[in-house]
């Protein structure tokens, strides 16, 4: 099943950049009347395949919201355990990634996490940023507001320095102070575990990605379900406030 979808795929159609919200683990676990917790630990094996078969099959960007800024508000002891099998995870996937050829990355206010999650995300940033196969970018500590107005304060600043004068603001100002300005914008948001909504994540980059929304549950997301995402996308016209006829 998995090489038939692989075989209908367009790898010269590839969306360059993939951006995924991984949602359903708590749900997943609750099914099958487990902590929560080993829903995320289940996660984090999807993670490892998606990135791995997001690499081979040529994607150059995937971005995975990783842990929201509104995600502090869940009960302490499921973001304590989120933020140790955040540690463990960088840890022991380092020799994942270098093995694949990936660099990580990340975005958001990683200066606020645990001073053990940065120490660990930091040394696997420097020990694979010259892998060069594909980006995996963590969204950790991260909503797309708070990257909007932390780039707006950037941009007062220069302002009321002189800097740059009020008049040259424009969309390209604003993208470059974003903490996603070394990315290209998604064409592809894939969402799990059936909801339909983006949750604060990437607002302003995702204003031409084209959204795929699946019922299955992160833990589950395999090959198969990452296939058929990408075929969704390729079959779909992207337009660009254009009609078709100028596309073609």
């Amino acid at each position: 099943m998995v090489e038939n979808i692989l075989d209908q795929i367009d790898v010269n159609k590839l969306p360059n950049h993939i951006a995924i919200i991984m949602d359903g683990n708590g749900r997943w676990a609750k099914k099958r009347s487990l902590p929560r917790v080993v829903g995320h630990e289940y996660g984090v094996k999807s993670v490892r395949l998606v990135a791995e078969t997001a690499a081979k099959l040529g994607v150059k960007h995937l971005t995975l919201y990783t842990f929201s800024k509104e995600n502090w508000n869940r009960p302490q002891l499921e973001v304590k355990a989120i933020m140790t099998l955040l540690v463990r995870t960088i840890r022991n996937e380092v020799k994942t990634l270098q093995k694949n050829n990936i660099r990580l990355k990340t975005i958001g206010d990683i200066d606020s996490l645990p001073a053990d999650a940065l120490r660990e995300l930091k040394e696997a940033m420097e020990l694979t940023k010259n892998n060069s196969r594909m980006d995996l970018i963590l969204a950790l500590n991260y909503s797309a507001r708070w990257d909007i107005i932390q780039a707006t304060k950037k941009i007062a600043t220069d302002v009321l320095n002189k800097t740059i004068d009020v008049n040259e603001i424009d969309e390209a100002m604003i993208s470059k102070n974003l903490s996603t300005s070394c990315l290209p914008e998604p064409e592809l948001l894939i969402r799990t575990s059936g909801e339909y909504r983006i949750s604060n994540f990437m607002l302003w980059e995702l204003a031409y990605g084209e959204f795929y929304f699946t019922d299955v549950f992160w833990p589950e997301f395999d090959q198969n379900a990452f296939y058929k995402a990408v075929l969704d996308y390729q079959k779909r016209e992207r337009r660009f406030g254009k009609t078709s006829e100028q596309v073609k």
